[in-house]
């Protein structure tokens, strides 16, 4: 019995589609960089964010009240003011990769509970909630995949 045409040409753009095992390979390791940024910070492990980025990249925090600056700066930034938050934590998803010889870019969504310090109130303590966007590029070095630049793109922030 003849297949429905609507499933050969399914067949035929699904197959135009498919990616090559490095393709495979190089988006899995930047996901997953993006994913080890997110663990080191909240972790407050901060020299793994070293695993992270190159040592020039540029970061640009400022769109949700943070600094902009080289890593190195922005690494020292982090350990100063992140221990003022309790808790926080990243959600990251619709990862968004393109891959160009050995660089790439991509945007990841985020979403980023922020547990404030200080006096708590009756109503238990005060959570900030930040959505953004996640614009990051990034360079194949002799060690692995590395961002280079990263800045976030501001969704929404509240507290409550």
């Amino acid at each position: 019995m003849d297949r429905p045409a609507t499933s050969i040409v399914s067949v035929e753009v699904f197959n135009s589609l498919m990616l090559s095992q490095a393709e495979i390979s190089d988006r899995w390791e930047i996901q997953q960089l993006v994913v080890d940024y997110s663990t080191a910070i909240d972790r407050r492990r901060f020299d793994d964010l070293d695993a992270v980025f190159t040592p020039d990249a540029y970061i640009d925090y400022t769109a949700l009240g943070g600094i902009e600056g080289r890593y190195p700066q922005v690494k020292a930034w982090l350990a100063e003011v992140l221990p003022n938050f309790p808790m926080y934590a990243h959600m990251l998803g619709n990862f968004s990769v393109r891959i160009d010889g050995d660089t790439a870019s991509s945007r990841t969504v985020c979403f980023n509970p922020m547990v404030l310090g200080g006096d708590s109130g009756e109503k238990g303590p005060q959570v900030m909630f930040c959505g953004l966007w996640y614009d990051d590029e990034f360079l194949r070095t002799a060690e692995g995949w590395r961002m280079t630049r990263r800045v976030e793109t501001k969704c929404f922030q509240k507290i409550l």
